[in-house]
């Protein structure tokens, strides 16, 4: 059962979209998907209150931090579990930190995302105190196709001791339209390119599970 957590202390990087498409491309795949909204804003439970029809995966609201002890019972009959985690909620984030075997770090490409995550790579840091196999990487998210700042992140990434993940996922105003409407855009558009860049990115993250 491995454990997906979305984090970043910064606000406002299209975490919840992206673990939304994730977790959805997970379960087209057959997976029993279990989906952890651990942001007291909720934003997850309010775009599976907004879909019409049934969800692919339950969405439960655990904003707690508690969840690293609750995880084994609550994951034990799903093949995977996808944690939206808080920005700013210090011991939330570090709870669902302990919980996750990959902590996936959404980065848009801005020199102010880059440095902020250095908040997020400590905090990493002083879980793996404790859960030295702890695996966590960079998904540049939002990244602008033909501009410097898109081609050059993975670089100013690298000045941390986390990998970067290859595929990136470019802004998109469907992401938005979807979500709207409690849907992905996996679901509304399997052959689009937005659908082909979270593919591959779930075809990389899989590699990553030991």
């Amino acid at each position: 059962m491995p454990v997906l957590a979305f984090l970043n202390q910064k606000g406002g990087v299209g975490k919840t979209t992206l673990a939304t498409n994730i977790a959805t491309a997970l379960a087209q795949q057959g997976k029993k998907v279990l989906y952890i909204d651990a942001d007291q804003q909720g934003s997850a439970l309010d775009w599976s209150a907004a879909r019409k029809g049934e969800l692919l995966f339950p969405v439960v609201g655990l904003p707690k931090d508690t969840l690293h002890r609750e995880m084994p019972a609550l994951g034990s009959p799903y093949d995977w579990v996808v944690i939206d985690g808080p920005p700013r909620v210090y011991t939330v984030a570090k709870s669902a930190i302990a919980a996750a075997d990959i902590v996936v770090i959404p980065v848009q490409p801005s020199p102010y995302d880059v440095w902020a995550a250095k908040e997020i790579v400590d905090l990493i840091t002083e879980v793996r105190v404790i859960k030295a196999n702890l695996n966590a990487v960079f998904a540049v998210n939002r990244k602008i196709v033909g501009t410097a700042i898109g081609r050059d992140v993975a670089e100013a990434l690298a000045s941390y001791p986390v990998l970067v993940l290859k595929a990136a996922i470019s802004q998109r105003v469907s992401f938005a339209e979807r979500a709207a409407a409690g849907q992905t855009v996996v679901e509304t558009d399997p052959t689009g390119a937005a659908a082909q860049e979270i593919r591959a990115m779930v075809a990389e993250l899989m590699e990553q599970i030991p």
